[in-house]
């Protein structure tokens, strides 16, 4: 708390002392609200899609932010996180994180071992335009989204000449963001440089509810008990993305663009509530460098349209676990590697012979490589142990997979107020290939005054089992079967306003989801975890979302934004075995009730944001059992604000801004045993020189 109003202090402090010097024509953050276009004219390539589309604002919100963050208080999907910079998966309508596809400009970025995105390693200010595909609407993506899709793209930079920003971040737990993007833009040419680097000690202060201490008297006798309070161990980070952009435009049709993103991750991993080691008795950690790059073609024309992408991903991760053997050295215990290469070629387009329809058509490949060892497996023999010795080999696997995804679809107008489009897709993993996967989607405006339009969508979708669901040593399954399912949606949506004084939208969604074949790891009697097709799930729910700005002066503005998603999830599979009671039950770790909200009022040159989101209880155990405390994860809300002030000089703007994480300073876990910081603050500092840019 200490921490928090000192640096509200210091913020107003440094705010009106900027203002004291502040230009007459200070920047505004009140702008007057666009006109809401009411027409039956809708965008063809979205006919009947179910999609959510994040404002540029809240991705650039501050750089501390990873998309894991934005997604949390700007939608309803589920954010699993293992704790501040570590793990953090999403997953949509109930399912898996891995039933969850990513792309980065058009080239998945899931991790063919494990099917999932990390979205803490991807930092919001690294993504220009970012949205999210619903059910159904992820086949007009990829294949293999049984839950849903995540776009996220990168666009060439505004203006012409030379620009740079950059952003300082100090905040608690020794915490350091620091942010810096160089630009240059010419008729022809857009080039960008970004850098982010975040570290932090991340040693943040809790109370373990899985430790109870006793309080003795003077006679040894124990007369009372109580919840230490401990620090996060093992937390500390230090993550480097740099990001290079070039595009160029021919002006006559035709553009080219490079994208290379690098990553180097260090991060330790925390260390559970339930351990009772010492930090010295132990290492644990894991690094990461990845290099994502892709080369763009697009040839743009009156009637038809042609795009082609090539693209490299190399990953390399470690893991080291390493334990004290009380003689000052250490035994490594663990010493995990993994590489993964990916190879990736795209091609598609589009043509309208009419403004009635739109034909397009896409494929894509995907050629992995993955070696995954641990080179540190005890190998014991009779005679190894007589001796004492203990001969260490490395197990694990190597493999290459091919994945082909190919796509045609049909896009029709037959009336102002409708649309309807139907896609076939076919996947290819390997030797194996799924069947022809059809969606089919149609909207109806039922009223242009208000812009009242409804949407409905069907279709059919699987999803291969990963790598090391087929090959992890011990424990792979390669008879495993696909996943694949059927998924129904409906829902209405809305949007009004008036030019320069408010603007209102929203939608309201049913869908309906039967997965057969679903892959779960289960513990064999011989002491490690497998993976098998033993469940049926239907999952099934309702998404509402809302969103609303009103400009009440012409110096005062507000907007509201809130999301509310009811997803229960259930087991319908035949019992495993006598014991099983996890038919009829909600799966483990997926919320039934989710919600957020995100709420501003700007002033002139200053703006206050209220950020709140809420996750119902998560079941640990998949009979849902409610008589132990480590059963389930109690629900919990939680609240952050901010407050930024922005000035213009005649040589540069600059905005300060204060952050509040965790305002109500709530005791909380998104993972069992994976405590999260309580009240924390972060003060940035923002700087854009003016160089006469256009």
């Amino acid at each position: 708390m200490k921490r928090a109003v000192s640096a509200v202090i210091c913020f107003m402090a440094l705010a009106t002392a900027a203002s004291a010097q502040q230009r007459r024509d200070e920047v505004s953050y009140t702008v007057p609200i666009p006109e809401v276009s009411v027409t039956a004219r809708r965008p063809m390539k979205e006919t009947g899609l179910q999609q959510t589309r994040l404002d540029s604002v809240v991705l650039k919100e501050n750089i501390a932010l990873s998309m894991a963050d934005v997604l949390t208080f700007n939608s309803s999907i589920f954010v699993k996180n293992y704790g501040r910079a570590t793990l953090s998966t999403v997953a949509f309508r109930g399912t898996s994180p891995a039933h969850t596809q990513v792309t980065w400009n058009g080239m998945r970025i899931n991790s063919p071992m494990i099917g999932a995105t990390d979205f803490s390693m991807i930092p919001s200010y690294f993504i220009d335009d970012a949205s999210l595909l619903h059910g159904t609407s992820s086949v007009t993506e990829t294949g293999g989204g049984l839950g849903g899709a995540v776009k996220l793209a990168t666009r060439p930079a505004e203006g012409e000449g030379f620009g740079l920003q950059y952003v300082q971040g100090i905040g608690s737990f020794a915490t350091f963001d620091e942010f810096l993007r160089l630009t240059y833009g010419s008729d022809r040419w857009k080039v960008s440089t970004r850098a982010v680097y975040s570290s932090s000690d991340n040693d943040f202060k809790y109370r373990n509810y899985n430790k109870k201490l006793n309080i003795y008297d003077s006679d040894r006798n124990i007369v009372g008990q109580y919840y230490p309070i401990e620090r996060n161990r093992n937390g500390a980070f230090g993550d480097l993305h740099l990001l290079q952009e070039v595009t160029y435009d021919t002006g006559r049709g035709d553009s080219f663009a490079l994208n290379a993103w690098y990553l180097n991750s260090r991060r330790g991993m925390p260390m559970l509530s339930v351990d009772y080691r010492d930090d010295s008795e132990y290492v644990n950690r894991q690094n990461e460098q990845t290099l994502r790059a892709i080369a763009a073609w697009t040839h743009t024309a009156a009637n038809w349209k042609a795009d082609a992408h090539a693209g490299y991903i190399h990953t390399s991760q470690g893991y080291d676990f390493s334990k004290s053997l009380g003689n000052g050295t250490m035994a490594e215990m663990i010493r995990s590697r993994s590489r993964i290469n990916t190879i990736y070629g795209q091609f598609g387009a589009e043509y309208a012979p009419g403004p009635q329809w739109l034909l397009t058509a896409d494929v894509s490949l995907h050629q992995h490589f993955v070696r995954s060892t641990d080179r540190n497996v005890l190998e014991l023999n009779q005679q190894s142990m007589a001796q004492g010795q203990h001969n260490k080999v490395a197990i694990g696997y190597a493999q290459a997979r091919t994945e082909v995804s190919a796509a045609v679809s049909v896009k029709w107008r037959p009336a102002e107020r409708m649309g309807i489009s139907a896609v076939l897709r076919e996947e290819v993993c390997g030797s194996s290939s799924s069947p022809i996967i059809p969606a089919l989607f149609a909207d109806y405006v039922i009223s242009r005054r208000g812009n009242v339009t409804a949407r409905a969508s069907v279709s059919r979708n699987y999803r291969f089992p990963t790598l090391n669901d087929l090959y992890f040593l011990p424990g792979g399954n390669p008879d495993l079967k696909s996943e694949h399912g059927i998924t129904y949606d409906a829902g209405i949506s809305f949007a009004a306003g008036s030019s320069g004084r408010y603007s209102v939208s929203g939608s309201a969604t049913w869908f309906d989801s039967y997965i057969d074949n679903w892959i779960i790891w289960l513990p064999t009697f011989k002491g490690f975890w497998t993976p098998k097709n033993v469940r049926q799930v239907h999952a099934y729910g309702v998404e509402l979302k809302a969103d609303a700005s009103l400009r009440m002066t012409e110096n005062w503005q507000a907007g509201l934004d809130g999301s509310l998603s009811w997803t229960p999830s259930i087991n319908r599979g035949d019992p495993v075995d006598w014991a099983d009671n996890a038919v009829g039950k909600q799966l483990v770790y997926i919320p039934e009730y989710s919600a957020s909200l995100s709420a501003n009022i700007a002033f002139r040159s200053w703006r206050f944001t209220y950020k709140w989101c809420y996750y119902s209880e998560r079941f640990t155990t998949s009979d849902n059992n409610m008589k132990s405390r480590i059963s389930r994860v109690k629900p919990y809300y939680m609240s952050d604000v901010s407050l930024e002030k922005a000035l213009s000089f005649s040589w540069s703007e600059i905005s300060l801004k204060l952050a509040v994480k965790n305002l109500f300073n709530e005791e909380y876990e998104s993972v069992l045993s994976r405590p999260m910081p309580r009240m924390n603050c972060e003060f940035f500092i923002e700087i854009r020189p003016k160089w006469r840019r256009k």
